[in-house]
């Protein structure tokens, strides 16, 4: 099955040899968004609660343009560089997903690209 690549405007660039998001068939496999300021290419200044906010208006922008929405999402990688703020991520996310939620991992990693502090990517089943 032929790779269908996606790519807005409205969430950051690639920075390295991948897509923002490929479609196979009604399956979207979503790269993963840190919080990049996509006007500005810039990691955006605060907490995990503001860093998650943007990685996730950033992902919402690639499913929409994939022609999907959150609500569509199947399933969702989380990662933190401290596993100690996982109830303030858990708080955003409840922002932007309602029930029943996703299927989700949550991992703790040592890094992550520009030194952010989270990271999300997603698999999105369009309708």
């Amino acid at each position: 099955m032929p790779r269908q690549p996606i790519q807005t405007d409205r969430a950051p660039a690639a920075i390295g040899p991948y897509s923002q998001a490929v479609r196979a068939g009604q399956t979207v496999f979503l790269s993963g968004q840190i919080p990049l300021d996509p006007a500005t290419g810039e990691v955006v200044a605060g907490d995990i609660e503001a860093q998650a906010r943007r990685a996730f208006d950033n992902l919402k922008a690639v499913c929409e343009t994939a022609g999907g929405a959150l609500d569509d999402v199947q399933r969702l990688g989380l990662y933190l560089t401290d596993l100690s703020q996982f109830a303030a991520v858990n708080a955003v996310m409840s922002e932007y997903f309602a029930s029943p939620y996703p299927a989700r991992s949550t991992i703790e990693v040592s890094g992550l690209p520009k030194g952010v502090m989270f990271e999300v990517d997603a698999i999105l089943v369009l309708p």
